[in-house]
């Protein structure tokens, strides 16, 4: 009996209707769209601007146009795993939100908090309940409201951010097609350099943790960018070496979109051609959990089944990982 392996068989994405420009940035903070494109590669990014409206919106509007396009049904949906730094509370959980939201009334749904890695890491969640036989249809969504965090008086942040949702949906397969590989990573050592201080239980909501900005992520740049390019190239190589492939084997590598200059060098350290690099951070800047789905929604039309991709991200914490996939249609 073949292998029941987990593939993706439908994927979808949702960006918010406002555009930021880097012009608009230019009257916000002392900064200009050259100085933005040249260190980070980013043009413009969307936004949530209704105040009314929350992640769980813009992950509920990915989810139902995923579920129109593959035909499913809500009450199909065994699963639903959403990937969020932003939930619309620290409880109920934004899954729960999303299933009540769109009539998925025979699934479980829960969230997980992996920072930039949360879509990978939950993708590779959602796809072991696929491999047990437990489960069908696993729906997995990134989605982020960053500009909820984002403290538009920092140059050194409020240029990269973006809000968005980006839902694929993972079903049994017994062709081969589907999840291969995974290596994942953790090191709280980079807690000092990627966080927001303020709203867990160590420092709860005070008119002192409003007053100190500790609302907003903060992000110490130099050891970040250091961390992350090692981080995702070891990732890659290390999914490489286990399954015996080169670089001319996979189609595309689709990277977390936190930086050009980060993606150029991770693609250099790894020999990787450009060409087969997944990017669109320049229309839409790091949007956290979504930017790895969205990739794969906006390329869709370039894969075939059989195709080799390998997944890779690095978030704040530390968190790091890669997976490889075989395209399934």
């Amino acid at each position: 009996m073949s292998k029941i392996r987990a593939a993706i068989t439908g994927i979808y994405g949702y960006i918010p209707e406002d555009i930021l420009t880097n012009k608009a940035l230019e009257t916000l903070v002392d900064t200009n769209d050259e100085w933005i494109k040249a260190r980070t590669g980013i043009e413009e990014r969307h936004i949530l601007r209704d105040p009314e409206k929350a992640t769980s919106y813009m992950a509920t509007e990915a989810v139902q146009g995923l579920l129109k396009k593959t035909g499913l049904s809500p009450l199909d949906i065994d699963l639903l795993i959403c990937a969020s730094v932003t939930p619309d509370y620290f409880f109920p959980d934004t899954g729960t939100l999303i299933c009540y939201n769109i009539g998925a009334k025979n699934a479980f749904a829960y969230d997980i908090q992996a920072a930039c890695s949360g879509f990978l890491f939950s993708a590779t969640t959602g796809a072991k309940f696929i491999e047990s036989g437990a489960y069908k249809n696993v729906i997995v969504v990134g989605a982020d409201k960053m500009s909820s965090i984002t403290d538009y008086t920092d140059r050194s942040t409020c240029i990269l951010f973006g809000d968005a949702a980006g839902a694929i949906l993972l079903q049994p397969n017994d062709q081969g097609f589907g999840l291969q590989d995974s290596w994942m990573r953790v090191d709280g050592v980079g807690a000092e350099f990627l966080h927001m201080k303020g709203g867990g239980s160590k420092n709860p909501p005070t008119h002192e943790t409003v007053d100190k900005k500790w609302h907003y992520l903060f992000q110490d740049g130099k050891p970040v960018f250091k961390a992350a390019v090692k981080g995702m190239a070891e990732a890659v190589n290390e999914i490489l070496k286990r399954n015996n492939l080169s670089p001319d084997d996979i189609r595309f590598v689709v990277p977390h979109q936190a930086n050009l200059r980060i993606i150029q060098a991770v693609a250099d350290y790894l020999k990787f051609p450009m060409e087969r690099v997944m990017v669109n951070i320049q229309k839409y800047g790091n949007t956290t959990s979504a930017t790895i789905p969205l990739c794969l929604w906006e390329w869709e039309d370039q894969l075939k089944p059989g195709d080799k991709v390998i997944l890779t991200s690095f978030g704040g914490g530390y968190t790091w990982g890669a997976s490889l996939w075989t395209w399934a249609y």
